[in-house]
């Protein structure tokens, strides 16, 4: 199987305030809008926006997103700045990288990471 291109549907509670969040608050450029949908750029990603097949709840979503920054530390004081509720504060993990938590407004955990250049994601081990 060759994979071409992925994206991250999210089916939120409140599709209007999750766009404000995704758009506004975290700041994403759109890549596509259609009618009952908005889809973000995320680095290497697309994260869609859907109201289409919405119960008025948001869907189960397990796991988190993860979303690559340059400076983790420069983007918490942005959202703190911002009014965004800090679920985790920035700190570097026993694994090396750098990690911020924030949620959404339907509570999906957003993990916002940072690589250091000495972090093996970043070393080219061929």
């Amino acid at each position: 199987m060759e994979i071409l291109g992925s994206r991250t549907i999210l089916r939120p509670g409140d599709y209007d305030a999750a766009l404000r969040f995704y758009g506004d608050v975290l700041g994403l450029a759109i890549y596509r809008e259609y009618p009952g949908g908005t889809v973000f750029f995320a680095g290497q990603s697309l994260i869609e926006v859907a109201a289409h097949g919405n119960t008025g709840r948001p869907q189960h979503f397990e796991g988190a997103l993860w979303l690559q920054v340059r400076d983790v530390y420069d983007v918490e004081a942005e959202l703190v700045t911002r009014g965004v509720p800090i679920v985790r504060g920035a700190r570097q993990e026993p694994w090396g990288l750098h990690e911020l938590w924030i949620a959404d407004p339907d509570g999906i955990p957003i993990v916002l990471v940072q690589i250091p250049p000495d972090h093996p994601l970043r070393r080219d081990t061929r």
